[in-house]
């Protein structure tokens, strides 16, 4: 793989997390890629194709999305890979530009769950015959939580103090869903939505868009743009689909497809676990935090509770996780959060965080898993390393 192309993020741009029923998706979508195409100082007509991700948002999404900013003509491809779909449309853009097909490319996602749905978990594919028994997501990360604090002892207290860390840091971001702090008390006391994950520990349903303008390096030496706007390298981009679970063991742990597909995304920036700085992973519940930090290398199998415990997964601890508040309390917009991580990541990188800054970022991952299916350990995981 050496011989990919240098690619380059030099705009970036997202919307509120919210509820925004009266707003259709490509409305949103719209504000965040004319938001990336003003920070990037290019102009629009520049891009030569869009992948725009989403899950439950119908036909032509992204061709109408670009409709309205006068982006017609150029082919546009709509992405779907369950919660993983906007860092899969950033993976096609990146692979595209990496590759030489393109040179300036625009990746987005867009969800409007709260026009489709007034709460409740998402909706699955009922010819799934663990869907047609009853099962959820919400139910399936209470297995996963249940078997886990049996195995390491985890206490409930432990994944409270995951959505106490969440809040704290979606209180100081503008785009949260979230932004009041709490407490431990508090979370447990939320009602339980499925033991031992109450409420509070669970992802919310909400609307966003987010986007990314990305350019070869050589795009990037011919263009005029404004030369005060860091330009964000991507140093190693992977997707891959879940393989087959054990047939004796917990058919629903993700941790080897996050472990698999994080591993290639190392080797590809020659980096490891310890060289990142800020991180933003897939916490549609409070277990999953600890679960993909161990799979990502930031803690042993079964010691993710100690990153909690010690609060050095903080926006100013050893390895900050989910500087945003993360799905938990910045929003899960399905199609959108892959794109909200990746532009949180580049604007701590930029040193221009909103809410909590990293100090010193350097270098930081993105890691968004997608869905479940029986006997695998998920549709798919998109990794993503970025570097000044």
């Amino acid at each position: 793989m050496s011989n990919l192309r240098d690619v380059y993020i030099i705009g970036v741009g997202q919307t509120p997390c919210g509820k925004y029923p009266t707003k259709a998706a490509h409305v949103l979508g719209r504000e965040a890629s004319w938001a990336a195409i003003k920070d990037s100082g290019i102009y629009a007509r520049d891009i030569e194709i869009g992948f725009c991700g989403h899950v439950y948002q119908g036909m032509g999404v992204g061709q109408r999305t670009l409709k309205d900013i006068g982006l017609v003509g150029q082919p546009v491809i709509n992405v779907e890979g369950a919660c993983g779909s906007g860092t899969l449309s950033f993976w096609e853009a990146w692979r595209t530009i990496a590759f030489g097909q393109h040179d300036v490319a625009l990746a987005w996602g867009v969800e409007n769950l709260s026009k489709i749905m007034s709460g409740g978990p998402l909706p699955l594919e009922e010819d799934d015959i663990e869907v047609a028994l009853g099962m959820s997501m919400p139910g399936l990360y209470a297995m996963r939580a249940k078997r886990y604090m049996d195995e390491y002892g985890v206490s409930k207290e432990t994944l409270a103090k995951v959505v106490v860390k969440s809040r704290l840091h979606a209180s100081k971001n503008p785009i949260a869903q979230f932004r009041k702090e709490t407490t431990v008390d508090a979370v447990l006391g939320d009602p339980v939505i499925c033991d031992p994950l109450t409420r509070s520990m669970c992802c919310p349903v909400g609307d966003a868009s987010a986007a990314a303008v990305l350019v070869s390096g050589e795009m990037l030496n011919k263009i005029k743009r404004d030369e005060s706007r860091l330009p964000i390298k991507v140093l190693g981009c992977v997707a891959q689909s879940g393989g087959y679970a054990s047939a004796t063991g917990l058919t629903c742990d993700p941790s080897e497809n996050v472990a698999r597909t994080s591993q290639m995304a190392y080797e590809q920036a020659g980096l490891g676990p310890e060289d990142m700085d800020a991180v933003e992973i897939h916490d549609a519940f409070a277990i999953a935090e600890l679960i993909v930090a161990e799979a990502l290398g930031f803690a042993k199998k079964g010691e993710g509770s100690k990153l909690i415990e010690e609060g050095t997964s903080n926006f100013d601890g050893n390895i900050a996780i989910n500087p945003s508040g993360g799905l938990l309390s910045r929003g899960h917009p399905v199609g959108a959060t892959g794109l909200l991580q990746t532009v949180e990541i580049v604007n701590q990188l930029r040193g221009e965080a909103t809410g909590c800054q990293v100090p010193d970022a350097n270098i930081g991952l993105i890691e968004t898993m997608g869905g479940a299916q029986p006997a695998m350990d998920g549709i798919t995981c998109v990794v993503s390393i970025l570097g000044k």
